[in-house]
């Protein structure tokens, strides 16, 4: 079928959501791919991994606060992050130079 002819309107529930939000031919690429599963998708969009070595680069000393309500973690967590990983990161900073 030509996505052109297709309103989001002629789409059923979440598909008619995902058609307004991405478009018709992303729905339909969505349709054709997972059509029939059920998807969860999860709270964090990015990886335990790569949060850790964005809050031990953006740490300066002073902002817990900040980083725990940008990333969506609560200030303990920020802290255990940063007890458990800085010195990690220091020292392979240090062997590099």
């Amino acid at each position: 079928m030509d996505p052109s002819k297709i309103k989001g309107e002629y789409l059923n529930g979440a598909y008619n959501e995902l058609a307004n939000l991405l478009g018709i031919e992303a729905v339909l690429k969505i349709y054709n791919t997972y059509r029939g599963q059920q998807l969860t998708l999860p709270v964090q969009l990015f990886s335990k991994d790569f949060i850790i070595r964005q809050i031990v680069e953006e740490y300066d000393g002073y902002n817990i606060k900040q980083l725990a309500t940008k990333f969506g973690y609560s200030e303990k967590w920020i802290r255990k992050i940063l007890k458990d990983h800085i010195d990690d990161i220091s020292a392979k900073k240090k062997r590099k130079e």
